[in-house]
């Protein structure tokens, strides 16, 4: 059943064909990269469908078994995440295509090929050394996409981008030497089984590389102190780069969640303290620097990637809980922010084109104001987390789950502070951007302010917004799936024994009775 690389495969074929045969007209380079697009969504699909019923599908490459080959592993987690990549990818493509972004470079499909490429294979590899190998896909793609159509800005931006994530880079190969020296393998279901067998007074090496390996994913998941990248790099790259970037930072919580859920905690007495003890008071500041971002911003889309900011906080405080409760509160606000962060980076595009760039002052109003500032607060009030939009809904999920004396205090202060300051912030911009603009239009609009967006610039949006008013009100369908999906994640036992077979480990807690004991 080969249905499982195909996420993989097809991008990576993609890409170089495009990159060698069509780099020179831009027509058959849409064509391709939109078929391509479209068939991996398709796969999406079927691979969403197939992962439903419950069980964990792996693909063992060259038929090597694990934890000796290479091997894609399938569950709901990782089919849900491929599935939100291919659909934000196609309405990210179409935004591109339509307003032109895709022709200021020659290799615009090309990279972003190569982008799906990396993202999905981040979330589909059954072992580390292949995440750091998908990371370094992205890290390559990610910077040509960043810099792609040029600028002084935008080159300075990507170069503090590619430098910070290299260091990662360089931490996450010492994490893997670390790990292999004390362990011997670096498969995640065989770290499941290996580890708990090491006494805790004997794991100094083995809590070293964890520790690492939050560093890394906290980079990649701009958690602080090492959120500072993000802000000047989703400010200035492409608008429709900068909304495909909103699924970036999800590798980096999706990492954090799957491997610590499945190979250094909770049960395992050597590791299991290291994530808890940092990831909630780090995820806590995380908030309130995208919440102060977002009221001190000047301008838009700085703006908007301080919001991003705050909701991988919010996201992480969820996911620094590691109970089945609070991940499919996370695993909600996951989906949502994804798409409220695409959805402002689109309707910014559309504004800041048609404005004397995006500073948050007054300016004469654009002829299809009215249009965009509705566009706007929609995707506003999804992101800052008030109804009727998903964003409410994934925010009280959130609250909900965070109950315990220990951390209701803190992380119910964080979130309705940080969503109070961020709907101020909004509102702030939007009446700078719309409000005054008409207050300041002294006759028929000129230039570019005159020309109207097109059905195909503002679908894209329109789509965004679609979804979130769909994640509402299907809420109940919706947090049944990623319910289930908490609990497989939580199923160290099961997950091992479809990747090795059937192992004795220490932790064989049937999940039921898991759940039962936390309530």
């Amino acid at each position: 059943m080969h249905w499982i690389i195909l996420p993989v495969v097809l991008p990576a074929l993609l890409a170089p064909v495009i990159g060698f045969v069509m780099r020179h007209d831009i027509g058959l380079a849409r064509i391709a990269s939109v078929t391509g697009t479209v068939l991996l969504l398709a796969i999406a699909i079927v691979l969403a469908w197939l992962a439903a019923g419950g069980e964990t599908h792996v693909y063992r490459l060259g038929d090597w078994p694990a934890p000796f080959g290479i091997v894609l592993v399938l569950d709901r987690l990782s089919a849900l995440m491929v599935l939100l990549t291919a659909t934000l990818a196609l309405i990210v493509l179409i935004h591109a295509i339509a307003t032109g972004w895709d022709a200021r470079g020659k290799h615009f499909h090309t990279l972003f090929q190569f982008q799906l490429m990396g993202i999905c294979g981040a979330f589909l590899t059954g072992d580390v050394f292949n995440l750091f190998v998908f990371f370094e896909v992205l890290l390559i793609a990610s910077y040509g996409l960043m810099i792609h159509a040029g600028g002084r800005d935008r080159i300075k931006a990507g170069l503090q981008y590619v430098v910070m994530n290299l260091a990662g880079s360089t931490l996450f190969l010492f994490a893997l030497g670390t790990l292999y020296a004390s362990t011997g393998t670096l498969n995640i279901a065989d770290l499941a089984v290996v580890i708990p067998t090491i006494p805790a007074e004997e794991a100094a090496l083995v809590r070293v590389a964890v520790i690492l390996f939050m560093i890394v994913f906290a980079v990649k998941a701009a958690l602080f102190p090492v959120q500072f990248w993000l802000p000047a790099t989703y400010a200035n790259a492409p608008a429709p780069v900068a909304a495909l970037f909103a699924i970036m930072t999800k590798v980096g919580a999706y990492a954090i969640l799957r491997i610590h859920t499945t190979s250094f905690g909770p049960g395992i007495e050597a590791t299991e303290d290291l994530a808890t003890t940092w990831l909630f008071p780090a995820a806590i500041v995380t908030i309130a620097i995208g919440a102060f971002g977002v009221l001190g911003a000047r301008r838009l889309m700085p703006l908007i990637a301080f919001s991003v900011v705050g909701s991988m906080g919010t996201l992480l405080v969820a996911v620094a809980v590691f109970s089945p409760q609070a991940t499919m509160a996370a695993l909600y606000y996951l989906v949502h922010s994804t798409f409220a962060a695409a959805s402002l980076f689109l309707i910014a595009d559309l504004v800041v084109t048609r404005r004397a760039g995006d500073s948050l002052r007054p300016a004469a109003a654009t002829v299809q104001n009215g249009l965009f500032a509705a566009i706007f607060f929609g995707a506003a009030i999804a992101m800052a987390g008030m109804p009727p939009l998903s964003g409410f809904l994934g925010k009280l999920l959130v609250l909900d789950a965070l109950r315990e004396p220990g951390t209701m205090v803190w992380a119910w202060s964080a979130i309705l502070g940080g969503s109070l300051l961020t709907i101020v912030g909004f509102a702030r911009a939007g009446s700078a951007l719309f409000w005054s603009s008409t207050a300041m239009a002294a006759g028929p609009a000129e230039g570019p302010a005159a020309r109207r967006a097109t059905a195909g610039e503002l679908a894209p949006a329109m789509i965004t917004l679609g979804v979130l008013a769909g994640l509402a009100a299907f809420a109940h369908p919706v947090a049944g799936y990623l319910e289930a999906t908490a609990v497989q994640v939580f199923d160290r036992a099961g997950y091992v024994a479809a990747v090795l077979g059937p192992v004795e480990t220490e932790d064989a807690t049937p999940i039921d009775t898991v759940i039962e004991q936390e309530g």
